[in-house]
């Protein structure tokens, strides 16, 4: 059996430690509840956007796997669900100028999102702020009429702010490492893998705020592995032999999202 090993600077949070009586027990029973009920109301919101994206079939085929299936979820997938949730939803509202309401929902969503399936983080709340604003900029540039000296004065902010997102995506990137890897269960090393690539390609997405398409999958280096994503809710691991195995990410809207990776050929 592989075992993942990976030198990645622990930045995530402990909210606290769990004290285990009467008192403490009930409180943690209630957060646990608390938590799963917003879990549920945030795949309710950004399941049918990503769902979209596949074919017909595809989509009935996955139906009925998940009315098979019994939920063992992933706070890495529930979260990689979440962010890519956004990202086509912050797409479909640029268009739309007066509703930047909507827009500042779908930033503190996205938060609760990663507090749900990680913890707190300060860097992951800054980084999404900075996007929403920045976002708020892109628009009002596009779309009104702005004083040339106050042009310049915005897009020198883009600046500013595009490279504070920069630099805050790679320590979001080791915290969410970190946080599934603590999650992780022995016989799903591939899976973690796979889930650790894929966030990282997100938040790589989420930072230039370009949504990759082409024929060629986007790739990224987990340790010795491959991880690419095919969008949708397909990817691919690439072991350091060469073997490629499918994985596909399961979503149950009740409580989150999980991963599973197999050979090709495999029947589930």
């Amino acid at each position: 059996m592989v075992q993942l090993r990976f030198d990645l600077a622990d930045e995530a949070e402990v909210a606290g430690s769990l004290i285990w009586n009467d008192i403490g027990y009930l409180g943690h029973l209630a957060e646990l509840v608390q938590r799963r009920r917003f879990r549920a109301g945030i795949l309710a919101m950004w399941y049918p956007s990503r769902m979209l994206k596949l074919k017909q079939s595809l989509y009935l085929s996955f139906l009925v796997l998940f009315g098979c299936s019994t939920a063992n979820t992933s706070p890495g997938a529930t979260f990689f669900v979440g962010l890519n949730g956004y990202q086509d939803e912050m797409e479909k509202l640029e268009g739309r100028p007066e509703r930047w309401s909507d827009r500042q929902r779908a930033g503190e969503s996205l938060k609760k999102t990663y507090l749900v399936s990680f913890g707190g983080s300060r860097e992951f709340n800054r980084m999404v702020d900075l996007d929403v604003r920045r976002r708020e900029f892109l628009i009002t540039l596009r779309h009104s009429s702005v004083k040339p000296d106050r042009v310049k004065e915005m897009k020198d902010e883009l600046a500013v702010m595009n490279n504070d997102v920069d630099a805050l995506k790679e320590i979001v990137k080791g915290q969410a490492a970190n946080a599934e890897l603590r999650a992780q269960q022995q016989p799903q090393q591939l899976e973690t893998v796979a889930t650790i690539g894929l966030i990282n390609m997100a938040i790589d997405s989420f930072a230039s705020m370009i949504i990759p398409v082409g024929p060629n999958p986007p790739s990224t280096k987990v340790g010795r592995y491959i991880v690419s994503d095919f969008g949708g809710l397909l990817s691919t691991v690439t072991t350091p032999e060469g073997q490629t195995l499918r994985c596909t990410t399961l979503v149950f809207p009740e409580a989150g999202a999980s991963i599973k990776c197999e050979p090709p050929g495999t029947k589930s």
